[in-house]
Formats: structure tokens, C-alpha cells, sequence
């Protein structure tokens, strides 16, 4: 695993000494040496790396990697350019079309949101080729807590963005009154239509950043594919 440089790295460095952290380093060495996992292990922190502390402004939690071949490459959601697009991240798109009238781009690639300051933070970072959840349980979630609770405590507002029953289990630690909490159905196929299309998170956490004299999100994923 490579890594954290920038600011990211102060904030975190209590938890690279504690023992959950010791026991899932070496598990996921050990992963690593002795099966197909994903993302590749130098994406594994891409969240932090491309969302800088000191620039994050939203946050959108996700579950666990994409664990199909060429798919996750450490942000939540987000998959490849080249890479079908997955059925959630259809459906966010849809309700961005709705919602702010962006088009439907050709790809899945979100790196441009966490240029702008979204952190696309999975709970788990990584997973064992085509088993879905097979690094739960075994660290990552008491370290990506960490990271959430760093940003609960940030002295500036920053808007949350919480998804399904997981990423609302979150709530409890969001108490910082900065903040502005979005909650709705996950947009997987299974239920987006319970909620999740016409929540208006988009436009709802726009306002809430211009409000806070703080610069938009450019939500539009431009097409890269030559027509």
C-alpha cells in the first residue's frame, strides 16, 4: 500500500500504531501476494490522495469496491474509463440529469469530483476478485471511520451524502452543526426508486455551499469517448 503524503497522512497517522491497523497491513499483504484483489494496490488510497483534507467539501460514502476485473480504482462509485458503467451509477446519473440537468456521460469515471473536493470514500478498500464483501471485518472500516470522524471535526462546513442503510449508519458520528447531512435510499436498482430519484442531493448541497461562500461542485462528467 503506498502511501498517504499529503495532509491527509497527520490526520490518520494515530491509527497506522494501533493494533486493528498492524493485523489488517499484514492481511492485506497478505491478500495481495496470494490472490487476485482489487483495486490495484497503488488506487488503494486514490479517496485521500486525490481529495486533499484541507479541500474536501462533500462527502459521498460507498460500501465496498467493485470486484469485477478492470472496475475499482479507490473512489466510491466510480469505475474506469472503458468500464461498463454499474447499475447505482446509472441511476445517480439520472437523478443528476433530473436534478441539474447534466447529460448522462459515456463513462464512469469520477475523477473529476474528487478533484473538486468529493471525497469518494469506500468503508472497505479493498476486496478479493469476484467475492463481494471478502475484506469486511477485517480492519478497514475502523479506519475509514477514523477518516470520517477527521472530517466531522474540520472548522468549515462540508456537506455528507449518505446513501442506503450503510452509509446511514454513519449519522451518529456526523455532530458537527457545520455540517449539512443528506440522507436517502442507496441508488442501487433495488431502490432507487424508494427515494433516492428526486432527493435533489446535487443541487441541495450546491446551495449549501454557495450559501457558506464556498465554491459549487461542477457535477457534469464530461464524455471522453470520440464520438
Amino acid at each position: 500500500m503506498p502511501p498517504i503524503t499529503n495532509d491527509w497522512a497527520e490526520a490518520l497517522k494515530p491509527e497506522y500504531s494501533k493494533d486493528y491497523y498492524r493485523k489488517l497491513f499484514s492481511f492485506i499483504g497478505k491478500e495481495y501476494s496470494t490472490n487476485a484483489v482489487y483495486p490495484p494496490g497503488d488506487d488503494i488510497f486514490n479517496a485521500f490522495h486525490l481529495t486533499p483534507l484541507s479541500e474536501v467539501k462533500v462527502v459521498i460514502i460507498g460500501q465496498d469496491p467493485y470486484h469485477e476485473p478492470g472496475q475499482a480504482h479507490g473512489l466510491s462509485f466510480s469505475v474506469k474509463p472503458g468500464v461498463d458503467i454499474p447499475p447505482s451509477l446509472q441511476n445517480i446519473y439520472k437523478e443528476l440529469q433530473d436534478d441539474l440537468g447534466c447529460y448522462i456521460p459515456d463513462n464512469g469515471y469520477l475523477v473529476k469530483w474528487a478533484k473538486q473536493g468529493v471525497l469518494l470514500l469506500n468503508a472497505v478498500l479493498t476486496v478479493r476478485a469476484h467475492q463481494a464483501a471478502s475484506h469486511q471485518g477485517k480492519g478497514w472500516e475502523e479506519f475509514t471511520d477514523a477518516a470520517i470522524r477527521v472530517v466531522n471535526e474540520v472548522d468549515r462546513p462540508v456537506v455528507f451524502m449518505l446513501w442506503g442503510s450503510f452509509a446511514r449508519s454513519k449519522r451518529s458520528m456526523l455532530t458537527n452543526p457545520k455540517h449539512l447531512i443528506l440522507e436517502a435510499p442507496h441508488p442501487s436498482p433495488l431502490s432507487a426508486y424508494r427515494g433516492f430519484f428526486g432527493c435533489r442531493h446535487f443541487s441541495k448541497a450546491n446551495e449549501f455551499l454557495r450559501a457558506n461562500g464556498v465554491s459549487e461542485i461542477d457535477w457534469q462528467i464530461e464524455n471522453i469517448n470520440a464520438v
